[in-house]
């Protein structure tokens, strides 16, 4: 049985472009894909935090480290430059895979660089 698993989370990007005619997809800093280990073209969703808005695209690789999160495309239509998104990957795995299974969670700071990372969200206290 194969189970569907954060592989990765960039939080709290801000978006720098929104791009309606463009081809499509999400440019992300490079460095940033590489951090989270998402590739290029790789399914991504993207949940914005100012308006609710969640949405499926995929990854292009933007410039290296030059802080881009682009939404392009139709989906220029679900952020503005200056909202907060946070932009996940899934991947499956099979359960011998999940024994040591942590995802990458890159946290960013205002100007898209890195805060820190971690692979585990802390227990959500009542």
């Amino acid at each position: 049985m194969q189970t569907t698993m954060l592989k990765a989370k960039l939080h709290q990007a801000r978006v720098t472009h929104a791009v309606l005619e463009y081809e499509g997809s999400c440019a992300i800093d490079g460095k940033l894909l590489d951090m989270a280990g998402i590739r290029e073209y790789e399914q991504i969703q993207i949940y914005n935090i100012e308006n609710g808005e969640r949405f499926t695209t995929y990854a292009i690789r933007g410039e290296d480290g030059s802080g881009i999160i682009s939404v392009n495309g139709a989906a220029a239509h679900k952020a503005q430059v200056g909202d907060r998104v946070i932009i996940c990957a899934y991947a499956q795995y099979d359960d011998s895979e999940l024994t040591d299974f942590k995802p990458a969670l890159i946290y960013l700071l205002e100007d898209n660089a890195v805060s820190h990372s971690a692979n585990a969200i802390p227990v959500q206290i009542a």
